[in-house]
């Protein structure tokens, strides 16, 4: 390990675990996610010091981090509490892709980790424009309806409505995609969606697993293109809905599989 920036970081959310365990930075680690899932290994080496919400404060502290990483304003008041407890913290926002590979190149930099960082980057940016180029040539792109949670409906947030786009596919529900709470991208109504048709519906009950055939029993939902022809799928949340690296490689090859195969048949 290189002797740049912090010695003792507690990752309050899986991406940034994730990341360091990429750039080769795992042994400043020293606190994670109990929700934390990529890398496997981490959970074994690393005590799961928060959940997503709110965290062991006590234990937090006893592990003398000298920075403490989160993500989004859902973690206001755990940061608050980290804050107040005397602690360093650092609270990111990321919402689209290229704020991913920026704040990518941001925590790499806190590591003095720029240039094995700078090489990721450039080759998961190379895949996205491959896999782009590959789906301009299909004759129809799949419309997809995303949905983030079941009760209440929410759909794609912005990377994953992005993501959509770059695998081969429409988002549904694209003026959703820029409100950043989730409350803000609520179906309210539970007909919409079917009025879209959609051909693919993808489901990432965030953390719950997606139940299809409890979606495709919705009322009003039979005829829709993606219930009649069966094109109901799961992305693991962890894959897709954490705002890092899964989501620019497995999640969106997961996504650019499922447009590939109903490209294939439409």
């Amino acid at each position: 390990m290189n002797t740049i920036g912090p010695k003792r970081i507690v990752c309050l959310t899986e991406e940034t675990t994730e990341w360091l365990y990429l750039l080769g930075e795992d042994a400043r680690v020293v606190g994670i996610s109990g929700y934390t899932v990529r890398p496997r290994r981490a959970r074994q080496e690393k005590p799961k010091v928060s959940a997503f919400l709110d965290g062991r404060i006590d234990q937090i502290v006893a592990l003398q981090p000298d920075l403490v990483i989160g993500f989004s304003d859902m973690q206001a008041a755990l940061a608050d509490k980290l804050i107040r407890a005397g602690l360093s913290v650092f609270i990111t926002n990321q919402r689209s892709v290229a704020q991913i590979f920026d704040t990518l190149r941001l925590m790499a930099g806190l590591v003095g980790a720029q240039a094995k960082a700078e090489a990721w980057i450039e080759a998961c940016q190379a895949e996205h424009t491959r896999m782009a180029a590959v789906a301009a040539a299909w004759p129809r792109r799949p419309r997809v309806y995303f949905e983030e949670w079941d009760e209440p409906k929410i759909s794609a947030i912005q990377w994953v409505s992005e993501l959509i786009t770059i695998a081969g596919g429409d988002d549904v529900f694209p003026e959703l995609a820029t409100q950043s709470l989730g409350k803000n991208r609520v179906v309210a109504d539970a007909l919409e969606p079917a009025r879209r048709a959609p051909d693919l519906i993808i489901g990432s009950w965030c953390g719950k697993k997606f139940r299809p055939e409890k979606v495709a029993a919705r009322e009003g939902w039979a005829a829709m293109p993606a219930v009649a022809n069966g094109r109901l799928h799961e992305i693991k949340s962890c894959d897709i809905l954490q705002p890092g690296p899964a989501a620019l490689t497995d999640g969106l090859a997961q996504l650019h599989a499922f447009c590939a195969s109903w490209s294939a048949t439409a």
